[in-house]
């Protein structure tokens, strides 16, 4: 029923830890998931220096999904958008050909506070990498809840799953789910999807008799349902849906073709990317 589990790796973004969990190696994408990290749980204190910031940078063939557990970011973008994300609210990006944007920790720096959240990237249909670039906020009333006697209480993300759609616009069949379990609460995950995964953000839980920690993805066969029984209380985020087909990755581009994420690597090392209207006076390097 695991096919496998992937260990959250280290990864310093510059001021910032997360725990980047996809792209893998051996297993790349989960559905139409090609990119996961894990920010936090930390604690930062009031003053953090700016390089705890995300300066602006680009994006292609991708929609990005930042969801809060605890804390506060603001969100800034090259179609002019600017809103700060809080928990249980979703900042859906599409790149489309192309969007820049920043995610910049102001409130965090002034009062400190804990951060925890996720950001994952979704890849794009091929027929959509150069779709106009866009982005929409969405609150808790456009994303369905559910809450259960025995200890279960879940957010539809996005896409559906559980007999239930939410409201975020997605380009290919989907779904993102938290759940939150009490201790010894279970919760089945459903086989309608072929691909399928679970990453535990806090607690531990039980799977096919082994138990499972923060910073595990577990990657699930088709075809079987697969039952979860919390350790202790747990938050667990399930993700999965339709494959899209192999895609590249390069730095911050996502792409089905390997010439045009060169094309969108030369425009940004060029400055022909468009900065966020509000957030242009720096930005992030090609690396290398």
């Amino acid at each position: 029923m695991i096919e496998l589990v992937i260990d959250s790796r280290r990864k310093d973004l510059g001021g910032f830890e997360v725990g980047r969990v996809l792209p893998y190696a051996p297993h790349r994408r989960v559905g139409p998931f090609v990119f996961f990290d894990h920010m936090g749980p930390v604690t930062f204190p009031a003053g953090i220096p700016r390089n705890v910031d995300v300066r602006p940078h680009p994006h292609i063939g991708l929609s990005t999904v930042t969801y809060l557990f605890e804390g506060e970011m603001t969100h800034r973008d090259s179609v002019g958008s600017e809103i700060a994300v809080r928990p249980g609210e979703v900042n859906w990006m599409t790149a489309g050909r192309g969007i820049t944007h920043s995610e910049r920790f102001e409130t965090i720096r002034k009062t400190g506070g804990p951060m925890h959240g996720i950001q994952a990237w979704v890849g794009l249909p091929t027929e959509l990498e150069e779709i106009e670039p866009a982005f929409a906020h969405h609150g808790p009333e456009d994303l369905p809840t559910y809450e259960s006697p025995d200890g279960l209480w879940a957010r539809l993300i996005a896409g559906e799953a559980f007999g239930a759609k939410a409201a975020v616009k997605t380009h290919s069949p989907m779904f993102y789910v938290h759940w939150r379990l009490k201790a010894g609460a279970r919760a089945q995950l459903g086989a309608e999807y072929p691909e399928r995964a679970a990453f535990v953000a806090s607690g531990s839980v039980e799977v096919d008799n082994h138990t499972y920690v923060a910073g595990q993805m577990l990657v699930f066969a088709p075809g079987h349902p697969v039952l979860f029984t919390a350790i202790g209380d747990a938050e667990i985020m399930l993700l999965g849906g339709e494959p899209i087909g192999e895609r590249f990755l390069d730095w911050n581009f996502v792409s089905s073709s390997k010439d045009r994420i060169e094309q969108a690597k030369a425009d940004w090392r060029a400055g022909r990317m468009k900065l966020p209207d509000l957030d242009h006076d720096e930005f992030i390097p090609l690396p290398g």
